[in-house]
């Protein structure tokens, strides 16, 4: 095998270009937590290697394990959960705080990738969706609930299942949104309606999205500079590095640094839809298609609710928000694609040959 066959570099360039953008605005905010990222970048990294040189053919019969062990994490919050503004999604391992929602998601892929690439059961690729989100709703994180759904979704999307009862499945969760908000928190509620009307409660639950879109329009074409945002940097806007770092972005590198970031994000898109339209199999085919709908879904909400064109809901922005678990269960996923590219690439070079 020669060296080009050993790294493909168009899945590899975008997301240092969105790394590299995500340490920049964070060490303008705080050095420490830039540190904190690029520690975990750097185990992420490592993660990513690993999983890269696995073959992923070999996560097919893991899948069980897989299921268990993401049940288990699931559960260790509800026993050892640290209880943070309400939730109770993090678990502390030594030094590390880790979110299980976020770090079970590569694993959620292989799980329904598995489920559909050779027996075609209905049934248990819908128990398999919904006794996850069931413990991840409740902790609560709605967030990593709809991204979840996301992937679950897209992988149906490819899948051989019948596309009729994709639609209906969507239809009927549709009519059962209002039912949904029922059972929602208040302070998950009152995000909705803040989307709607975010000015009538201008200081309160309004307040999150209104300095957002502050934060994007001072930023203009150039920015006010790295440190400079007066948004982020007097702390108007919250959660600056992680759900509203887009606005951070926007505010201190202002056009220019989004596009850089959306043309990046663009080309890593388009090149996992290209891996997995040639994949060498199917598994593979649903595994790309997974990771490629969490981060398409992730990014398009990030975006939205750092505009006020999408309400609250608490999800971060891959490769680009601060967070331990987001980087690592991300490079882990990315690193499965990645060996899926590989293996692409060397049998497209043997038939060649």
């Amino acid at each position: 095998m020669n060296s080009s066959r050993l790294i493909d570099w168009r899945l590899i360039v975008p997301c240092l270009v969105i790394m590299a953008l995500s340490l920049s605005i964070l060490f303008s905010i705080s050095p420490n937590l830039a540190w904190t990222q690029l520690s975990f970048i750097l185990l992420g990294t490592g993660l990513f290697v690993i999983f890269s040189r696995f073959n992923y053919q070999h996560h097919l019969p893991l899948a069980k394990i897989y299921t268990f062990a993401s049940l288990l994490l699931l559960i260790l919050p509800i026993i050892f959960g640290v209880v943070t503004r309400g939730s109770v999604r993090w678990i502390q391992f030594g030094p590390l705080t880790l979110q299980p929602s976020e770090i079970i998601k590569p694993f959620l892929i292989i799980i329904f990738s598995s489920l559909l690439s050779k027996k075609l059961n209905l049934l248990a690729y819908f128990i398999a969706l919904l006794i996850p989100s069931f413990l991840i709703f409740k902790q609560p994180d709605l967030g990593s609930t709809l991204v979840v759904l996301a992937i679950w979704f897209g992988i149906w999307f490819v899948s051989k299942l019948p596309l009729i009862a994709l639609f209906i499945s969507s239809l009927s969760i549709t009519f059962l949104s209002p039912i949904v908000y029922k059972i929602l928190k208040p302070y998950q509620q009152q995000r909705v309606l803040s989307f709607l009307n975010p000015y009538a409660d201008p200081k309160g639950s309004g307040y999150q999205v209104i300095q957002s879109t502050i934060a994007v329009g001072s930023g203009k074409l150039f920015g006010q500079g790295l440190g400079q945002g007066t948004q982020s940097q007097l702390n108007f806007l919250p959660e600056r590095q992680t759900d509203f770092i887009f606005a951070t972005l926007a505010e201190e590198l202002g056009f220019i640094g989004t596009l850089v970031l959306l043309v990046a994000i663009y080309f890593l898109l388009t090149h996992l839809l290209n891996i997995a339209k040639k994949a060498p199999d199917k598994f593979g085919q649903m595994i790309v298609i997974g990771v490629f709908s969490m981060i398409f879904f992730q990014v398009f909400v990030n975006i939205g609710m750092n505009l006020g064109l999408l309400p609250i809901t608490g999800i971060t922005l891959p490769l680009v928000s601060a967070g331990g678990s987001s980087m690592l269960a991300t490079m882990i996923a990315l690193g499965i694609v990645h060996n899926i590219s590989l293996k692409t690439a060397n049998n497209q070079s043997l038939e060649i040959k």
